[in-house]
């Protein structure tokens, strides 16, 4: 791959973004966790929020997991933010608040896996070791013509080689940065703009005819149907909120009172009443049905129903409407509040 090409097209096409224009690892290590499973558009708000009330990793460790859960909510796979609050923990007593300075010591840290960790030890270091993201997959499958999919052992190897290989020793930084950004751009999923690719005279994705074909990934999703009964029980200015504390989705955020079947045909009238019973509600009319709705995970597809009632005495758990927005909820839940 011709390295001078791709980053002379990083010079001229890269996005401005703050973490671009630092090496301080906090900053980078932030911006990581915040863009897994998140694209730059969505992500970029919240590192900015983050940034302007936790600027290092001691501030954030003084955090409460309360605090950070609100702040994240609506970016999802919670489990980041929890991992984040631990980390600067660690950090802050274990590391004397100083980010290890090598690949293989950023690895030890909670929630940094490899890609994280290279782009840490590269960005930061300017240590010679290569990220490889989806973008990167995508670029290295096309140009060097792999049809192996990337989400086997053998594809995760092999890519990882072919990216330690291309990789330039003397610029890490700025060349992991370039490729990540060139299928970001240019070399996209849908539509990569080959016509005008400095790479198109090496690529052999394009010289025969595979580029809408590759990378190869093996479809294992499994997609598991939840229903889930919420009830938004109101007694004055009051309702019901409660902490999740299951190891399952959305676990130390709250939600509303929630009866959980196998269906929705397996909701029924007992249900309600051992609802009534566990928050000692008095309910002064039948629950009404106002909203019902899916929402779509990774792994889970969510069929939602919201009901609504009145209780004429105050319910246990309650809490005045004045503070719901001090509570961590998930995404769907602060939706359906507002």
């Amino acid at each position: 791959m011709n390295t001078a090409l791709l980053l002379d097209w990083y010079r001229q096409n890269k996005r401005d973004l703050p973490w671009r224009d630092t090496d301080d690892p906090y900053k980078i290590w932030l911006s990581e966790i915040i863009l897994q499973q998140t694209q730059i558009v969505q992500g970029l708000p919240y590192y900015q929020k983050f940034i302007g009330i936790y600027p290092d990793v001691h501030s954030l460790a003084s955090a409460s997991e309360r605090k950070i859960l609100t702040l994240w909510q609506g970016l999802g796979y919670y489990s980041r933010a929890r991992n984040l609050l631990y980390t600067a923990k660690d950090i802050v007593t274990n590391y004397q608040g100083i980010f290890p300075k090598s690949y293989e010591k950023l690895l030890k840290l909670k929630g940094v896996g490899e890609y994280t960790a290279a782009a840490i030890a590269s960005f930061c270091y300017n240590e010679p070791v290569a990220v490889v993201d989806g973008n990167v997959y995508r670029v290295l499958a096309r140009f060097f013509g792999i049809d192996t999919p990337i989400n086997t052992t053998e594809g995760k190897k092999l890519f990882k080689n072919l990216a330690r290989r291309n990789l330039d020793p003397k610029q890490p930084a700025l060349h992991n940065q370039a490729i990540m950004e060139f299928g970001a751009l240019h070399c996209t999923p849908a539509q990569p703009e080959c016509k005008t690719c400095p790479l198109i005279k090496e690529c052999i994705a394009y010289q025969t005819g595979q580029v809408a074909n590759l990378p190869v990934n093996l479809s294992k999703l499994k997609i598991k149907k939840r229903y889930l009964h919420y009830f938004l029980v109101q007694w004055q200015n009051q309702i019901i909120l409660e902490k999740r504390t299951e190891k399952d989705i959305w676990q130390n955020l709250y939600q509303l009172p929630l009866i959980e079947t196998i269906d929705n045909k397996a909701f029924t009238p007992k249900n309600i009443s051992k609802l009534y019973q566990k928050y000692r509600i008095i309910p002064v009319n039948q629950p009404v049905l106002v909203k019902k709705t899916i929402h779509k995970l990774t792994h889970q597809h969510l069929h939602i129903n919201f009901w609504k009632l009145q209780s004429r005495k105050k319910p246990l758990k309650s809490i005045s409407k004045t503070t719901i927005a001090d509570y961590p909820l998930p995404i769907v839940i602060a939706n359906f509040l507002k």
